[in-house]
């Protein structure tokens, strides 16, 4: 029950910061109406977090398939929905603000990060799985492919608490920080969550 009511209320998190969408559309109340700049971490943010986003749902959608634990399947799918509705609604303030989906600088850079990120094996950001850890998700079954799973969505949801609480500190979108911040609490309750369910098959998060 404790962990059935923690994903309700992620996914109660999700719909909140998804009906967040129409004050983006309709213009963003409390800020100058200024667009940001392509260098800005309003638009550094959506970029990243766009990407981070991905891979999650990613992984998720193949965790899906290889197991049939009821209790992973219903994680994997609200993380999947949640990231997936969160990842359309920055893509389309970035065209709303008619800012390029890529750029040049490496990511994190808006963060004062940009040296952290090096895209070894695909990891593009900290947090981020490599494609030897994808690949190897997608050979594994049962609760083998239910431990790595969830170690590795708690390390991206670690990643993703720390892209979120920069948004939080250095954003000047209002409506964006207001996702951000429920990005955060959503993916620690997650976290929460995750470590719950590693114990409960005797493992535990990666150090």
């Amino acid at each position: 029950m404790r962990q059935a009511g923690l994903i309700a209320g992620a996914a109660a998190t999700a719909l909140v910061a998804a009906g967040a969408i129409t004050y983006a559309v309709a213009g963003d109340e409390g800020s100058s109406g200024a667009v940001p700049s392509a260098a800005s971490a309003d638009a550094g943010f959506a970029r990243d977090m766009a990407v981070h986003h991905q891979q999650a749902v990613e992984m998720s959608y193949v965790v899906r398939d290889r197991t049939d634990d009821e209790e992973v399947r219903r994680l994997a799918y609200d993380i999947a929905q949640t990231q997936a509705n969160q990842r359309g609604m920055l893509l389309g303030w970035l065209d709303l603000w008619e800012l390029p989906k890529v750029s040049a600088d490496p990511p994190m850079t808006w963060m004062g990060m940009g040296d952290a990120a090096s895209g070894e094996d695909g990891a593009l950001m900290p947090g981020m799985a490599t494609n030897t850890e994808m690949k190897r998700l997608g050979s594994l079954s049962g609760e083998r492919a239910e431990v790595f799973y969830l170690q590795l969505m708690t390390d991206h949801h670690k990643g993703g608490v720390h892209m979120a609480q920069a948004c939080v500190r250095a954003c000047e979108v209002a409506v964006e920080k207001r996702l951000a911040r429920g990005m955060v609490e959503g993916q620690e309750s997650e976290i929460a969550l995750m470590a719950g369910m590693l114990e409960e098959r005797g493992a535990a998060a990666r150090p």
